[in-house]
């Protein structure tokens, strides 16, 4: 006898009985990543291939939404959803258009920008960043965070260096890789950008590069073919400017060298209105269309997704026989590839945001990576008494460093500003404080004039000024349009807003004073003189106050290392020496005439003096490297150079110091810069303690780029190994062989 149901009951029932074996259907289509290997996966990803339609292949390739792809519901694929970065999960966006959504529950941790992060040179710090920010975006509930960023620093007038990490490929590559690799043990993707010579902000989406084979291989891409060779990334994010008069988002070069001599498996997904053809973009590598009708941040063409490059016009050339259909699944394929690592990888952890832990990396990260410039008569650190007065003056002391800058933009969950930090850390002492200048808010591509009276302001920092027996100017850049700001360069090298006519003023009242920068970019210093002391804060997130107190007190000992130089004047910078055709191009056409020669390369092969060189950086204590040795004189190609040295902290304060080891080659058949990077090593030592440090270069890596026959050639003969703690702080020099 069955039990009688009425009509809706027996409506809910068949409801119930259809949803599963949909689901059942789905499940036997689609298995999650959480007992399955490589081999599997691909065979999963090729059953899945048959079930798409054409009209479902093409829809995965390009955005749904200003940051997501869509699914296929049908066949439980699921959406992508995607976030900027690199050092913070942005805020939620609207669907279609760039106004925030306006959640209360988007909060996150800031972490420090890249410039900070790659002035430790902490190779397991910057893991746990890449880690604390993956488990932030997971939370988030993203699939793909857009970071890290590895363009190279060639002008320190570019509006997003401090997205970067420095001039040196070299740094670059080994910061990249462990935060790559941190980011991706959450099931999220690390889209490393910007593929590749986006070194400026002006006429990013039009101007064409024009850089020989040598340059692009040895200072660009280094850190791209370290991310995908050893971070193993699950995605590229292609750039806005050409390369040899083709874009670079859809580059045949560029494609050639990620996809087929690199062998990258993962997906290219365009910048945001980056894709500018459906046959380029269709035959030579994006696999995923974002941002098409924007500028970038700014306007956009409401409902345009239908008409991407990769859309409509995408579908009507397979049809049509345009294209193969080959073309659409292999991209196709790439995102399934994606997906299995991502949002259908059952493993994957839940995530979480603002933590201790997080807030512990950040501070961490902050301290480490602050660089300590100058110290006259030991200005720092400053100890806390009852009858000591500090004036902290400046705009910075006060204003948010994670609003603005772009796509960077952050909303914390908090921001401890400098100010504040100080104040916390200084229990005995009277803090004063005076903004001395003011601008206007930041925000994209625009500019607001000050709200306040500037001429009181400046009267009243001096004032406050005369009162202390220490004054820290808390001065340097900030996150607007023309400063360290994406979508266009800065209009000036030195200090904005007229800082240094209030420096000025305020050293005729005290000449005690201590500046702390906080800029992602070198500026022009004529100052110098009239300051005891100089740190480059950055822009240090969430912690920023407490790790600027922490280092002004002494409660830690900087030891962070310059990732890029300071030249004494913009012309000593290799990329403006050449005038207007080298920066920023004539007519969008653009020349790297200083070819290989960045940054510190350039400044000591021309012999032109920096104010502070890379890897320059002081301490509060002192350390004494000696009995520096090398394994032997004479290598093969595949032996590995080992240099070990002792490192004593001599000092009274615990500290950390990095012994960098630098190769040159002499008298060689092609152009060489005096030497570069090959190795380093971050030591932490108590005072009076002793330890040995070891650092291993593998001769393979000592090979230029041969543009005669289009590969790498370790040349044979005599090479230079300098051993020091700075690029012009040499302590060693050690003289080997290359040999058949």
């Amino acid at each position: 006898m069955f039990p009688k149901f009425n009509i809706q009951q027996l409506f809910i029932i068949s409801l119930f009985v259809v949803i599963n074996t949909l689901n059942s259907q789905s499940n036997n289509l689609i298995m999650t990543n959480k007992s399955l290997d490589s081999i599997e996966i691909e065979k999963q990803i090729n059953k899945i291939l048959e079930e798409l339609t054409l009209e479902e292949k093409v829809a995965m390739c390009h955005a749904q939404s200003k940051f997501s792809t869509k699914g296929v519901s049908r066949l439980g694929i699921p959406e992508i959803w995607m976030s900027d970065g690199p050092h913070g999960v942005r805020a939620e966006i609207s669907w279609d258009d760039w106004s925030y959504a306006g959640w209360t529950n988007d909060s996150i941790t800031a972490f420090p920008a890249l410039t900070c992060l790659a002035s430790t040179f902490n190779l397991e710090l910057s893991s746990a960043y890449g880690f604390s920010v993956g488990e932030e975006a997971r939370y988030r509930k993203k699939d793909v965070l857009l970071g890290p960023g590895v363009n190279i620093y060639r002008t320190p007038l570019n509006g997003r260096n401090f997205e970067y990490m420095g001039e040196d490929p070299f740094l670059a590559s080994k910061m990249v890789v462990p935060y790559i690799q941190g980011v991706q043990k959450n099931g999220v993707a690390a889209c490393v950008k910007h593929f590749v010579l986006n070194n400026q902000e002006h006429w990013r989406d039009k101007v064409n590069v024009e850089v020989s084979d040598r340059a692009l291989h040895e200072i660009y891409l280094p850190a791209f073919k370290a991310s995908v060779l050893e971070g193993k990334n699950w995605a590229i994010m292609g750039a806005y400017n050409k390369f040899r008069g083709k874009y670079t988002t859809h580059n045949p070069i560029l494609y050639k060298i990620l996809k087929t001599d690199w062998k990258f498996d993962g997906v290219v997904i365009s910048d945001w209105s980056s894709a500018h053809s459906t046959e380029e973009a269709a035959l030579y590598g994006l696999d995923i269309e974002m941002g098409t009708g924007t500028d970038g941040l700014g306007t956009t063409t409401k409902d345009f997704y239908s008409l991407y490059y990769l859309a409509t016009p995408f579908l009507d050339g397979l049809k049509d026989g345009t294209f193969p259909i080959s073309v659409v699944d292999e991209k196709v394929k790439r995102i399934l590839r994606l997906m299995f690592r991502t949002n259908l990888n059952n493993n994957r952890s839940l995530g979480s945001v603002n933590t201790k832990e997080h807030q512990d990396v950040a501070l961490q990260v902050a301290k480490e990576g602050i660089v300590l410039l100058k110290n006259e008569s030991d200005f720092f650190p400053i100890k806390d008494h009852k009858n000591l007065t500090i004036a902290v003056i400046g705009e910075n002391a006060t204003r948010s460093m994670t609003a603005g800058g772009g796509s960077s933009e952050l909303k914390p969950k908090f921001e401890i500003s400098p100010l504040q930090g100080i104040k916390e850390k200084y229990n005995k002492a009277t803090v004063l404080h005076a903004m001395g200048y003011q601008t206007g808010a930041s925000e994209y591509a625009k500019i607001y004039p000050p709200t306040l009276d500037l001429d009181s302001l400046k009267r009243e920092a001096i004032k406050v000024a005369k009162k202390a027996d220490i004054v820290l100017f808390v001065g340097g850049l900030n996150k607007s349009h023309l400063q360290d700001c994406e979508g266009e360069d800065r209009q000036q090298f030195g200090l904005p807003f007229k800082q240094e006519e209030l420096l000025d003023e305020i050293y005729k009242v005290n000449k005690n004073i201590g500046f702390l920068m906080v800029s992602g970019n070198a500026v022009e210093i004529p100052w110098l003189p009239k300051v005891k002391a100089l740190l480059q804060t950055w822009y240090l997130g969430s912690m920023s106050g407490h790790a600027i107190a922490d280092i002004v007190s002494g409660d830690e000992t900087p030891s962070g290392k310059l990732p890029f130089t300071f030249p004494v004047k913009l012309e000593d910078n290799a990329a403006h020496f050449y005038g207007e055709e080298s920066y920023p191009g004539i007519n969008y056409n653009q020349y790297y005439k200083e070819d290989i020669l960045v940054g510190y390369r350039w400044h000591e092969t021309k012999n032109i003096k920096p104010l502070f060189s890379f890897g320059y950086g002081l301490s509060y204590t002192s350390f004494n490297i000696s009995d520096i040795k090398i394994n032997k004189n004479k290598f093969s190609v595949n032996d590995n150079i080992l240099i070990n040295c002792k490192i004593k902290n001599i000092g009274k304060v615990e500290g950390a110091e990095v012994i960098q080891v630098y190769v040159g080659k002499p008298n060689s058949k092609v152009k060489r810069a005096l030497k570069e990077l090959k190795g380093f090593d971050k030591i932490k030592l108590q005072s009076g303690e002793e330890t040995i440090s070891n650092i291993k270069i593998p001769v393979n890596s000592l090979a230029f780029y041969n543009e005669t026959f289009s590969d790498w050639e370790v040349e044979k003969g005599e090479y230079i190994v300098y051993i020091g703690n700075a690029s012009d702080n040499i302590l060693k020099e050690l003289k080997i062989v290359i040999v058949e």
